[in-house]
C-alpha cells in the first residue's frame, strides 16, 4: 500500500502537535469557538509561558492562528491540516477494512454451515468511530 504524502513535514508537524495532551485539550476547546489565551489557558494548572509554548506549537503546525479584535488576539481552530492527517488516516482505515473483509470472507467460507448474514466485520468498530454508509 502507499499512501501520498503531498506534504510529509506539515504532515509531521500535526501529528507530533497532537502527540501532546494538553495541545488536544486546547483544540477541543476551540472546536467549540474561538478563545482568548487565558481562556486557553484556565483549565490548566501551568504557567502562561508554558501555555504559550503549546500555543506556538499549534500555531507552527497550522492547527490554530491568530485574530485581532480591538485589544484581544483570539486564538482559532484551523481544519486543514486535521483534514489532512484525516486524509493520509482515511487511506489505512480502508487498507485494514479490506483486510478484515477478506478475513471474514474466509471465515465463512471454512465455516459452510455457518452463513453469516452480510454485515460489517465485528472488528471493523476498531478502525471507524464515525458512521458511514455501512453503519
Amino acid at each position: 500500500m502507499h499512501v501520498k504524502q503531498n506534504r510529509p513535514a506539515a504532515l509531521d508537524a500535526t501529528f507530533a502537535a497532537l502527540a501532546d495532551p494538553t495541545r488536544r485539550a486546547i483544540l477541543a476547546r476551540l472546536a467549540a469557538g474561538d478563545a482568548s489565551v487565558a481562556e486557553l489557558a484556565a483549565p490548566f494548572s501551568m504557567s502562561q509561558p508554558a501555555i504559550s509554548k503549546h500555543l506556538r506549537v499549534l500555531e507552527q503546525a497550522g492547527l490554530i492562528s491568530s485574530g485581532r479584535e480591538a485589544q484581544r488576539r483570539p486564538r482559532r481552530l484551523e481544519c486543514a491540516p486535521l483534514a489532512q492527517a484525516n486524509q493520509w488516516l482515511e487511506a489505512y482505515r480502508q487498507f485494514w477494512e479490506s483486510r478484515f473483509q477478506k478475513l471474514d470472507a474466509l471465515l465463512d467460507h471454512m465455516q459452510p454451515g455457518k452463513s453469516r448474514p452480510n454485515r460489517r466485520p465485528a472488528h471493523s468498530h476498531i478502525l471507524r468511530n464515525r458512521k458511514g454508509p455501512h453503519s
